[in-house]
């Protein structure tokens, strides 16, 4: 994988799995609370439609970082939930980061030239943005994503979380050294998201090192993606 600030994807801790019903019902009502609010300018007639949204990360992503050999990732499991708003251009999907969460790479998870990673060695993922559009009618997906990975080893260490920032994306993602292109959202909402970002040096002069840091990170990320009408 690459690293810290996905440009055109937090070896970290994990954000707990279990949803928060009603911290989400309590979002969805204040949406659909100020869409219905009259807008003074626009045409009070027609409602903004507003969406709940699902998302799920699959089996088969991949990660890199500088020129090293791609890790394999099964990122199985992850899931998150939105809210989106519709506009001329598609939704405007907003995610509780609170409640996202997307599988860590150790042993279970990620493989390095065809080896499990070492069972005592963990990146946790630790979302801090997930945020963008997504057009139903194109299948085109653009969310912005920030992430702390948290890289240890045991309890013997454990370096300063790389910050990633990227867009994830259904077309082209590209960066200096690392490029990718993703696929957009089938009928069943599944697509491939691609990002490059760069990461910048941390304050751990082995990170650094290793990682050949400040250098460049890619992800690709298998998901599907379910949207449906919030009933305001």
């Amino acid at each position: 994988m690459e690293s810290s600030t996905f440009h055109s994807f937090n070896l970290l801790k994990f954000i707990n799995p279990i949803k928060s019903a009603n911290y989400n019902t309590r979002r969805l009502l204040k949406v659909c609370s100020e869409a219905s609010k009259p807008n003074i300018i626009a045409d009070t007639s027609q409602a903004q439609k507003t969406y709940s949204i699902q998302f799920k990360t699959l089996e088969g992503c991949k990660l890199g970082i500088w020129r090293y050999p791609i890790f394999e990732y099964n990122a199985k499991g992850g899931s998150g939930n939105g809210i989106g708003r519709e506009t001329n251009g598609g939704i405007d999907a907003d995610f509780d980061v609170k409640n996202l969460y997307i599988p860590s790479l150790n042993g279970q998870t990620t493989r390095f030239l065809g080896l499990p990673l070492p069972p005592f060695l963990k990146i946790d993922i630790v979302p801090e943005i997930l945020q963008g559009n997504i057009d139903k009618g194109t299948g085109k997906v653009d969310l912005r994503f920030k992430s702390r990975f948290w890289f240890s080893v045991g309890s013997i260490y454990k370096a300063p979380p790389l910050l990633v920032e990227t867009v994830l994306t259904s077309e082209e993602s590209t960066g200096t050294i690392r490029s990718g292109v993703g696929e957009r959202m089938n009928t069943g909402g599944k697509c491939k998201l691609v990002g490059v970002a760069v990461v910048d040096p941390i304050n751990d002069a082995f990170m650094n090192t290793f990682l050949r840091l400040p250098t460049e990170c890619i992800a690709y990320l298998n998901a599907v993606i379910s949207v449906s009408q919030a009933n305001c």
